[in-house]
């Protein structure tokens, strides 16, 4: 069963929307994995400033710009989640394209305004 959330983007940088959603995920008890520009911590998850080898990835929350996303798309497509939530200011229609040929949902919205009224 796919049940985690891996977080494009992360920062420890608790002022930056991508620490607040680990945060707020892992409030509501989901286990999170997360890639960044820095390695680091947040509240006991490792930031890996390289791709995670990883299974199970439910959802994908991206915290990058369009530009940023690209040398990530073969990355994010090979791990097969159900979905990909394009925050705001990372709408991309080129990866949303590739997403969904591939049989990946995607959605645009704020992951942590899904998560605080229960869409999530």
């Amino acid at each position: 069963m796919k049940n985690k959330t891996l977080v494009m983007g992360a920062s420890e940088n608790p002022e930056r929307y991508s620490n607040m959603a680990i945060l707020k995920l892992l409030s509501k008890g989901k286990e999170v994995v997360a890639v960044g520009n820095r390695a680091g911590v947040v509240n006991g998850v490792a930031i890996s400033n390289q791709p995670v080898v990883t299974e199970d990835i439910d959802t994908v929350t991206l915290y990058l710009n369009p530009d940023n996303q690209k040398q990530y798309y073969d990355y994010i497509l090979s791990l097969k989640p159900n979905r990909i939530i394009f925050n705001p200011g990372t709408e991309n229609y080129d990866l949303e394209s590739k997403a969904q040929k591939a049989g990946i949902k995607t959605v645009e919205a704020c992951t942590l305004v899904m998560l605080g009224t229960g869409q999530y």
